[in-house]
């Protein structure tokens, strides 16, 4: 069974920097693309950024690609998002997840639940107040 925990939400002064991470057990972690996502009050989840199984990093959203930054570390199974300068509008539910796709990571966030292999977590919750 795959279990995606996501940890390190709270609450953050804006200019602050976070960093959440999440643990996937269950699956070959080195064989998945991993990614985050994160859903805004009132506003459909949007792709932040995925990390192929590959190297290769891709980046979703242009506003945040120069302050939030993904990393992995396949010994430990757990990717992180470091988050700096953080703004009032990053509050939101923030997602993990990992994906099988022999394109390691999707050209288009919106395509990831399409895959028959996608794993989310529960999610966690960042508070960046002004």
């Amino acid at each position: 069974q795959v279990q995606v925990v996501e940890s390190g939400g709270g609450l953050v002064q804006a200019g602050g920097s976070l960093t959440l991470s999440c643990t996937i057990s269950g699956l070959n972690f080195g064989d998945f693309a991993v990614g985050w996502f994160r859903q805004l009050p009132g506003k459909e989840r949007e792709g932040i950024n995925c990390f192929g199984y590959d190297g290769d990093i891709f980046d979703y959203e242009a506003s945040v690609k120069d302050r939030f930054t993904i990393t992995r570390d396949n010994a430990k199974n757990t990717l992180y998002l470091q988050m700096r300068d953080q703004k009032p509008e990053d509050t939101a539910m923030y997602f993990c997840t990992a994906v099988f796709s022999m394109d390691t990571c999707p050209k288009n966030a919106s395509t990831w639940n399409k895959y028959k292999y996608v794993y989310w977590g529960q999610g966690t919750q960042v508070t960046v107040s002004s």
